[in-house]
């Protein structure tokens, strides 16, 4: 049965040179995009002469995102390279699990970081909390760019979450649909 399914899903789905291909690809393309994201956000600072300097470490929420970055990129390069290797490709578990954690930890930085710039643009009105942005124009403007890059790299991890759980739930069989006779056939013996 297996080896039936096998041969009519390889015309409608994609070969597995091509998918381990694609899975490169978005690995590789996730690693520059976070380095990016991380230089972005580790070299912007901004001085005001009326409110002070500020910098990355001053906020926790992108010290958050940079160490999340950092990770992720780490993560990508060593999935980049054991995703070649055999004996790790056999365990597709693996990475199901290891895809789906980073691409959440992506998705709560880049959550982060979009609620500073969203208060930084808006402030608080209820905490007597004004907008900083008019102030520290060229700091939101690096920080909505890192944003933009980091948010491209959760994409590229999003269908790399996307292709592992292919690959992880390819390797079952669908559950079997027995129909009404088999059932009561089962019930009687």
């Amino acid at each position: 049965m297996r080896e039936n399914r096998d041969d009519n899903a390889s015309s409608s789905t994609p070969s597995v040179p091509m998918l381990k291909l694609v899975d490169c690809f978005f690995r590789i393309t996730a690693i520059p995009l976070s380095i990016a994201a991380i230089w972005l956000t580790v070299t912007n600072q901004e001085d005001n002469s009326d409110y002070g300097i500020v910098k990355f470490s001053n906020l926790l929420g992108l010290k958050y995102m940079v160490c999340i970055s950092a990770i992720c990129a780490g993560y990508a390069f060593v999935a980049a390279v054991s995703s070649w290797v055999r004996s790790l490709v056999a365990k597709a578990w693996l990475f199901f699990l290891s895809d789906q954690i980073v691409a959440y930890l992506m998705l709560t930085s880049g959550a982060a970081v979009l609620e500073i710039l969203y208060l930084a643009y808006n402030g608080d009105q209820q905490v007597t909390w004004s907008e900083a942005c008019s102030s520290y124009g060229k700091f939101c403007s690096k920080m909505k760019i890192a944003l933009i890059l980091h948010s491209l790299a959760l994409g590229c991890f999003i269908i790399l979450a996307a292709i592992s759980a292919f690959r992880f739930f390819s390797m079952f069989d669908p559950p079997s649909v027995s129909s009404n006779k088999e059932v009561e056939e089962e019930r009687r013996t």
